[in-house]
């Protein structure tokens, strides 16, 4: 697909809660000129609990649904959870890229002289594929895992106007205090804690994310343009059942560019 200013690809970013926006702002950031939908299934939150044949039923069929329905150009599925697992299965039913994220071992263990600390959600830390990264791209660089379901949940909190605990950082993030040089931030929630995790673990840590990385694939495929002018549409964004909080997370989302969240309802999910 060969993209301009006179042709704008639609795309469609998917997560189960809101941490898929860290990756839609790298993404928006480059391609302003974009329209972008949203769609996170909170009925099914957090997706680390959830089966794994569930999980690729409704991913499968909440996207292929809002696919059809906002005849979308581009599928970024914004969740480590189900991008390990899903992508195969929605590459089978959809024309259209599908892109994925991974925790950002590989630039992590470039980076590192010391040692690296993965920190994700319980799911992301237990699965087959996170170990297989390790094993691949840092051979040589020890890598701490540190698995945490609350990190997930401060984040969706801030969103929605509540400050994050300096205190209780650093309590969570305790165990790799003092034995790091580069934190990877493996789970899609995490970003939008970036600036409360760096005062954690102060100057001497860098932290990494695979925003970027994926803003920089989307493109490629899609052969856009980079522009860097700021945007003026809203756009849409939509959850799979009532968000808690709900007017507090309109306020939020409308910090990125989104209209107010609208809940749908598909048939079969």
């Amino acid at each position: 697909m060969d993209t301009s200013i006179n042709s704008v690809p639609k795309v469609l970013v998917f997560d189960s809660g809101v941490g898929g926006l860290s990756v839609y702002q790298q993404i928006e950031q480059r391609y302003p000129y974009f329209d972008y939908v949203y769609l996170f299934d909170n009925e099914a939150y957090p997706y680390g609990e959830l089966a794994e044949a569930i999980l690729i039923e409704r991913v499968v069929s909440l996207v292929t649904n809002i696919v059809a329905q906002q005849q979308v150009d581009m599928v970024v599925i914004a969740c480590n959870t189900a991008s390990t697992i899903v992508l195969p299965y929605l590459r089978q039913q959809l024309s259209i890229p599908v892109v994925g994220v991974v925790p950002a071992i590989k630039p992590a263990a470039q980076l590192s002289k010391q040692a690296i600390g993965l920190i994700a959600t319980p799911a992301t830390i237990q699965r087959p594929y996170t170990h297989q990264l390790i094993d691949q791209f840092s051979p040589d660089t020890e890598v701490k895992l540190l698995g945490s379901t609350r990190l997930v949940t401060i984040a969706e909190e801030k969103l929605r106007g509540q400050s994050a605990d300096l205190n209780e950082l650093q309590v969570i993030l305790q165990p790799l205090l003092g034995s790091i040089d580069v934190a990877v931030l493996g789970c899609t929630h995490f970003p939008l804690l970036k600036q409360e995790i760096q005062q954690v673990f102060g100057d001497g840590v860098r932290l990494v994310d695979s925003g970027e990385a994926i803003a920089k694939r989307v493109g490629g495929l899609l052969k856009a343009k980079v522009q860097h002018e700021s945007a003026t549409k809203r756009h849409a964004i939509y959850s799979s059942a009532t968000p808690w909080e709900g007017m507090a997370l309109d306020k939020g989302v409308a910090n990125f560019g989104f209209s107010p969240v609208q809940p749908l309802h598909f048939q079969g999910v």
